[in-house]
């Protein structure tokens, strides 16, 4: 596994925008949360997707597809928490268990060794 610190940054800098973009949008009561949460949550699987890489080429592509998907998931999800009213567990558990399962698929991808 090898990281590329120059698409690492990158990855980094695009998720701080987009949190602030959801800071701007959100409701008053949770922005920092919505913030932290989505930059956090994006930024884990855009760095996977854009700037890690494996060894073998099937985990490659399969981790780098997965990862991008659970980016638009979670991208999404926090879309819809910005235009609606939510409470902090509901947002903590939500954005926890779609990272989570990310977390478990790359690790059995990886772990498979294909």
């Amino acid at each position: 596994m090898k990281l590329n610190i120059v698409l690492a940054i990158i990855a980094l800098c695009i998720s701080i925008l987009i949190a602030y973009g959801f800071y701007s949008f959100g409701n008053d009561n949770n922005k920092l949360l919505l913030s932290t949460g989505s930059f956090i949550a994006l930024a884990v699987t855009l760095i996977v997707s854009i700037s890690v890489d494996f060894d073998l080429p099937r985990t490659n592509i399969n981790i780098k597809i997965v990862s991008g998907i659970f980016f638009l998931i979670l991208l999404i999800s926090n879309l819809i928490f910005s235009f609606c009213s939510f409470t902090t567990p509901t947002y903590i558990v939500v954005n926890g268990i779609l990272l989570l399962i990310y977390l478990l698929i790359t690790y059995s991808i990886h772990k498979s060794k294909q």
